[in-house]
């Protein structure tokens, strides 16, 4: 069996979710937290290592509440992003409280990965679906020809609108199955039974909810971190004194690939329900979401009984 590893991006600060962590939120009737089904559902799929990116100041806890439970079913291996993991050369400036973004969570992880793996988002349900269709897809044999094959789960947009506010989704250019650009669509609400754009100026553009978006699941591979640390350097040494915002993206990273013709990401469809923790308010019909999933059978009422 080849090895494919679970990536779980966890050092996310949660503003908008308010006070606590949000990542560490119970939502299951046993109180296990959205990991515990991603991480069901993932070695389920056939992963068989799980790789947690924390921040240092979180390790304690979140090992008591996942982190320690973990270990004893899956192989674990934790990553920490920091502001001041930077390549020799670089500093952090004085300023700067931002994250550099998902690529840098990602390449904190560079050490503890040699297999195909998974990224996934840690206040993010994606559903059982979307391991099976990209697990399938890393231990599959693809073509040399000199081009990146790497993967994205891509969800119908009417399946990931929160009822509680605007929500922000990359939505898909795709072309005979691959992904050709990702279109950053801020503002989008639930507008009747279909979804809107609500713009600055006051419009909404209605969307189609069939539209496929990412939802930053990417199936991914070892030569994809040399990729990402070296375009890290660029990313670096591009900034000047006013960019102490900009965030170094998976999306983009990926979009300039694709644009290159170095990389062919196959978008890999999925009719599952995505489900989050974005604001406050969502924890409680996240919480009756998995109790509907564990009454229609889906899912044990104690995943780790």
């Amino acid at each position: 069996m080849k090895k494919t590893a679970l990536v779980i991006m966890a050092a996310g600060i949660g503003s908008r979710f308010g006070k606590g962590i949000k990542q560490l939120a119970p939502v299951g009737p046993a109180g296990e937290i959205i990991m515990d089904y991603s991480i069901h559902d993932a070695l389920e799929a056939g992963f068989n290592k799980v790789v947690f990116i924390i921040r240092k100041d979180i390790e304690e806890e979140f090992r008591s509440v996942i982190g320690d439970r973990i270990e004893k079913i899956t192989e674990v291996e934790y990553a920490f992003q920091s502001l001041e993991d930077l390549p020799d050369g670089f500093e952090k400036p004085a300023d700067r409280t931002k994250p550099w973004g998902t690529g840098q969570a990602v390449l904190a992880a560079k050490k503890v990965l040699d297999e195909p793996f998974v990224v996934i988002n840690a206040d993010d349900y994606y559903g059982k679906e979307a391991y099976v269709k990209v697990h399938d897809y890393l231990v599959e044999d693809h073509p040399e020809d000199g081009v990146m094959h790497i993967c994205m789960a891509g969800f119908r947009l009417g399946n990931t609108l929160s009822e509680n506010g605007g929500v922000t989704r990359g939505i898909c250019d795709i072309e005979d199955g691959a992904l050709k650009g990702v279109d950053e669509t801020h503002n989008i609400y639930k507008a009747g039974n279909g979804a809107e754009e609500r713009r600055e100026d006051g419009t909404a553009v209605p969307l189609d909810v069939k539209s496929l978006v990412s939802m930053n699941m990417w199936g991914l591979t070892p030569e994809f971190m040399e990729i990402l640390e070296k375009g890290f350097r660029e990313f670096l040494a591009g900034l000047d004194g006013e960019d102490i915002k900009k965030e170094y993206l998976l999306p983009d990273i990926i979009d300039r690939l694709i644009k290159a013709g170095t990389a062919k990401v196959d978008v890999l469809e999925t009719k599952d329900t995505w489900f989050g923790v974005t604001y406050q308010e969502d924890k409680a019909s996240v919480t009756a979401a998995f109790e509907n999933l564990v009454k229609e059978g889906v899912y044990p009422e104690n995943l780790y009984k």
